[in-house]
């Protein structure tokens, strides 16, 4: 999940745009910073423990100019995060320097090669191995190409590295398998990182490398190998992607601010694709026909995506009358999943680098299914590799736990299950036209919502302290209940689970005790009746009741200790509210218990290794 920026050109001001690189980056590792530059004929190092704040102040107190240089964020894998395991890592020799994002898996076995060689380590990680492996092969080979594709043809795992080396001053190498890069050329400079960011800053016009490609550029000049260093031709693609500049406004966190952003997210996501009582979704009309005729439609995600496709579920069986499988990316991958042409596939990431849906993305491909994207990063690597797909245009997720992503998910593909159900008459006109309006409605109720946040802060209180929580639901608010179960752990670090309110009996219910606060979803629906029943069963053991009410049922009251109610809709967009209150409940517990709710312990904002 690292991020990472490199340059090389003609201007000195490689510390620069590789600091503001990686500031733009940081969502994908924290855990600690560097950049090397290569200058009086060394590479000179800058890296800290936390943020790129703190190894942008160590170069401070020692700047160096140079024209070319590597930056690395790093969300650490192998090796606890501390200076000494940042990133760059020189070779023993000192003569390379490497940053890296992946995984070597057969790292053990190329340390005891290289041990049994004499080279000792100083890091705990896989990427210093790598480093020395690839110095050993390029002296064994005596020539820099032969022995870098050598290198990398005998490495197993993932890697996005980039290479610089002092005897070759104005060169640098590029490769990746697995984790995502790409560059672009500004005059006689270059730019490569992790993901566009960085490089639209400059220009609009990038190069994505493929797995197992090369990137080698010297004098001003590129080129493309693959590992046997046959020589690829690649155009540079126009990325239309505006870089919003992180800008915290009046709101004291990035993730307070994409709560409150919702309404108009939600408005983006809708825009252009709702108008005069219809539904248009360019990204998929090719496909049409196969959503309309499929025999099985699979929703792949990891984490909130995952929910997503938890509450597709429901809607897409009721109105396309189809089996519909939800799927953890992680696990289909492994699955050996039986796929067929008569299949599609939704990809739903907001990232679009998750390694997991990218590999399960490629997995469905192999397999013949039709495979479609649901991203919100622009030109990421699930957008590309899918055959088609939606945006979300939900705008940047700054903070590390994902909020207004969600809602943009649900509505995107709530719209795609309106229109091809109409289309395949499994909904009436009658419904197509009342369910479009209800859809339009939802960010002015997300507004009303959003303007009473200081009851959701002052009911946060009654939880904030608990070590454990629960979350219940029934129906498609029984993801919701997942939903907000992560959201509380993700930022806050109280346990919770999310659990489907009948389940209670089965086990859980066995942990309600006064210390235990329950917070049940129960606005107006099909399964209200049997909620109450649930609600009354928790109450009856003196667990703390939080419920999600709306104006049709204020009855249920009575058995809740606290409230919050929410607008009603129509059952089937409920989970687009019902998530706002948790949203705000996990986010205010956080900030009660002094948690950095933009960048919670652990976590990265992509998941790019496995």
């Amino acid at each position: 999940m690292c991020g990472i920026v490199a340059f090389i050109g003609q201007k000195k001001s490689a510390s620069r745009v590789i600091f503001d690189g990686l500031k733009l980056l940081e969502y994908r590792g924290y855990d600690s910073s560097g950049i090397a530059l290569i200058y009086d004929n060394e590479i000179k190092t800058f890296k800290k423990k936390g943020r790129v704040k703190e190894s942008e102040n160590l170069y401070n107190k020692n700047q160096i100019k140079a024209n070319i240089g590597i930056g690395h964020t790093r969300w650490a894998t192998h090796g606890e995060p501390n200076d000494i395991n940042s990133h760059p890592i020189k070779s023993y020799s000192k003569e390379f320097a490497i940053v890296h994002n992946g995984i070597i898996e057969n790292y053990k076995e190329l340390k005891s090669l290289l041990i049994d060689k004499g080279i000792q380590f100083k890091t705990d990680t896989d990427t210093e191995v790598l480093i020395n492996f690839i110095e050993m092969c390029i002296n064994e080979s005596k020539n820099i190409d032969k022995g870098l594709s050598f290198a990398l043809s005998r490495v197993e795992g993932a890697y996005g590295i980039v290479i610089i080396n002092t005897k070759n001053p104005e060169l640098i190498y590029a490769a990746r398998r697995g984790s995502p890069l790409a560059f672009g050329k500004i005059n006689d400079d270059f730019i490569i990182a992790s993901d566009p960011r960085p490089i639209v800053e400059y220009t609009k016009k990038i190069i994505y490398l493929d797995n197992n490609q090369i990137l080698k550029i010297t004098n001003n000049n590129f080129e493309i190998l693959d590992l046997d260093l046959n020589k690829i031709n690649k155009n540079f693609e126009y990325v239309d992607l505006e870089i919003e500049k992180a800008e915290i406004g009046d709101y004291d966190s990035f993730m307070l601010k994409e709560i409150m952003e919702q309404p108009s997210s939600i408005k983006q996501s809708m825009l252009g694709r709702v108008k005069d009582n219809n539904i248009t979704l360019g990204g998929i009309n090719k496909y049409v026909n196969n959503l309309i005729k499929c025999r099985r439609i699979i929703l792949i995600g990891c984490g909130t995506s995952y929910h997503a496709g938890l509450v597709i579920e429901y809607f897409f069986e009721k109105y396309l009358k189809i089996p519909v499988e939800v799927e953890y990316a992680s696990e289909f991958r492994y699955r050996n999943p039986i796929l067929s042409e008569d299949d599609i596939v939704f990809v739903i990431s907001q990232s679009g680098e998750t390694a997991d849906s990218l590999e399960a993305t490629r997995i469905a491909k192999q397999k013949g299914a039709i495979v479609l994207g649901i991203v919100n990063v622009v030109g990421s690597s699930i957008a590309r590799e899918t055959y088609e797909g939606c945006y979300l245009h939900a705008g940047p997720e700054i903070a590390v736990a994902s909020t207004k992503a969600f809602p943009s998910q649900l509505i995107v593909m709530f719209m795609i299950g309106i229109k091809i159900g109409f289309l395949k008459k499994t909904i009436s006109e009658k419904k197509y036209k009342k369910m479009i309006k209800e859809i339009s409605m939802l960010p002015e109720k997300i507004e009303e919502i959003l303007s009473f946040t200081d009851i959701i802060k002052k009911l946060s209180l009654k939880i904030y302290k608990h070590n454990n929580c629960m979350f219940m639901g029934r129906g498609n608010n029984f993801p919701v209940a997942l939903e907000g179960a992560l959201k509380l752990k993700e930022i806050s670090y109280i346990h919770a689970e999310g659990y489907p309110a009948a389940e209670m009996k089965h086990g859980p219910i066995a942990l309600i005790d006064e210390n235990m606060p329950a917070i049940v979803i129960c606005t107006k629906s099909d399964e209200y009746g049997k909620m109450i029943n649930n609600i009354i069963e928790i109450k009856s053991r003196n667990g703390l009741l939080i419920g999600i009410i709306d104006e049709k049922n204020e009855a249920v009251k009575e058995y809740l200790d606290y409230h919050i109610k929410v607008p009603s809709t129509s059952k089937d967009f409920s989970p687009i509210i019902n998530q706002i209150p948790l949203q705000l409940i996990a986010y205010y517990c956080a900030k009660m218990r002094g948690c950095d709710v933009d960048k919670p312990r652990n976590l990265a904002k992509s998941v790019t290794v496995e």
